[in-house]
């Protein structure tokens, strides 16, 4: 398996195909590089060079307990870039992935990267402090990490069988295969990495990172989702944006790279070649 071992000694998994013009994904909490591979077939099949890496702790990366932050993240995926000498690359996140790719450009600046799409993305925070008073309450985080220490295999079923793809919603047909699917992700990673994580996710800041970004980036979210939920996210992190373009799917859920994979890869290729 191709591996880059980091400078605490963390082993990390990633996916390298392809030649041409690089896209890098990072994907979302709590699942694996194999979460974008409707994407990674579709951009390879267009002539580019695709890559993804399972996140510290995530996949098949190495269960260590500490680093679960998103310092830790940037770094790691500054690192993956530096090994595979990456130039001119568009770097894609989805959710937590995408407060990666803005905390990757906002630390390590953008000196190997073209442009950058974040989707259903946690910038710029997502908690409410006073200063964000739009943002969800700290104890719904507490209770995320709370059913996840109870019993993980059942919250993983609960969450992807209904709001993250928006199958609870009245009328929707549940795919059970895209279910298991994220389960599969879910529990290949570790505990502790997902328990940390949900407090990398929520209460990061993103909004100096933002600021510095001079690159496109192209804003892409829902407004039916329920797990970031569109107001307090997408349009806040467009106007912090100095190049950002929002673009808003009416009625798409949080997990839309999957569910409504043809719209975004269409929408996505058509930025990266723009």
């Amino acid at each position: 398996m191709p591996t880059i071992t980091t400078n605490d000694g963390t082993m990390i998994f990633y996916k390298d195909w392809g030649t041409g013009q690089p896209i890098v994904f990072s994907h979302g909490w709590p699942l694996s590089a194999d979460d974008w591979d409707t994407q990674m077939l579709f951009f390879l099949k267009h002539g580019f060079r695709v890559i993804a890496h399972d996140r510290r702790g995530h996949g098949r990366s190495s269960q260590v307990a500490d680093g679960h932050d998103m310092d830790h993240y940037a770094d790691d995926l500054a690192a993956l870039t530096a090994h595979l000498d990456l130039k001119n690359a568009v770097h894609v996140g989805h959710s937590t992935g995408g407060g990666e790719v803005v905390h990757y450009l906002g630390r390590h600046g953008e000196s190997r990267v073209a442009k950058a799409a974040i989707m259903s993305a946690v910038p710029p925070l997502m908690v409410q402090t006073p200063a964000n008073p739009g943002g969800l309450p700290k104890d719904v985080f507490d209770g995320l990490q709370a059913q996840l220490a109870a019993n993980r295999s059942q919250f993983y079923t609960d969450l992807a069988s209904g709001p993250f793809y928006g199958f609870n919603r009245p009328g929707a047909k549940t795919s059970e295969p895209v279910v298991l699917n994220w389960w599969r992700q879910g529990m290949m990673g570790g505990a502790k990495a997902h328990y940390d994580g949900i407090v990398a996710f929520s209460q990061t800041d993103f909004t100096e990172d933002l600021k510095k970004i001079t690159v496109p980036v192209f804003v892409m979210h829902g407004d039916d989702d329920q797990i970031v939920p569109y107001a307090d996210s997408a349009p806040l992190s467009a106007k912090l944006l100095k190049n950002g373009t929002l673009k808003t799917y009416k009625g798409f859920p949080h997990g839309m790279p999957t569910t409504e994979a043809e719209t975004i890869n269409a929408d996505l290729l058509g930025f990266i070649k723009g």
